[in-house]
C-alpha cells in the first residue's frame, strides 16, 4: 500500500470550492456543471476531490466537527513550483480567489523558497520551490534522499 491515490477534502461548498481550484488555481477537472456533489481534478498523480464535510464526516462516522474550529488541524498539502517566480504568483493570487496567505514567500531553512495560504475551508497549502528539484515526466516532485 505504498500510494496515495486520492486525497479528499471535506468543504463547506462544493460550488465555491470548485471556483477557488478550478477557475483560480488552475486545476483540470471534466466537471462544468453548476451544483456537482463530488469533484475530481485531473492532476499528475495524486488525485484530489471535493466533497461536502458533512457527507464525508458521516461516511468516516465522525458525528462531532468540532475538529474544523481548531487552530492548526495538524495536515498541509503541498504543491512544488519549478521557479520562485512561480510561488510568488500562485500567493499573490490568493487572497482574491478568497483565500488566505498564511506565511508569505521567504527563504527557507532548508534553502528553499515558499509560503504558507489556506484555501475557501483552512485547508493549509505550502507552496514552495529548491534549485535543487527534479520532476519526472509526470511533474511529479523526484525525492531520493
Amino acid at each position: 500500500m505504498n500510494r496515495i491515490n486520492i486525497i479528499t477534502l471535506g468543504v463547506e461548498n462544493v460550488s465555491k470550492s470548485l471556483e477557488f481550484y478550478r477557475d483560480g488555481l488552475g486545476f483540470e477537472t471534466p466537471v462544468n456543471e453548476e451544483n456537482p456533489a463530488i469533484v475530481f481534478f485531473n492532476n499528475g498523480g495524486t488525485k484530489l476531490a471535493l466533497y461536502p464535510l458533512s457527507g464525508l464526516a458521516e461516511d468516516v462516522n465522525v458525528p462531532d466537527l468540532k475538529h474544523r474550529g481548531s487552530a492548526f488541524p495538524g495536515i498541509t498539502l503541498a504543491y512544488n513550483a519549478k521557479t520562485k517566480e512561480e510561488v510568488d504568483e500562485i500567493l499573490d493570487k490568493i487572497e482574491n480567489l478568497g483565500g488566505k496567505v498564511v506565511k508569505k514567500a521567504h527563504d527557507t531553512f532548508w534553502g528553499g523558497y515558499g509560503g504558507y495560504f489556506t484555501d475557501l475551508d483552512g485547508y493549509y497549502w505550502e507552496v514552495a520551490y529548491a534549485d535543487s528539484w527534479i520532476f519526472d515526466k509526470n511533474d511529479m516532485l523526484v525525492i531520493t534522499e
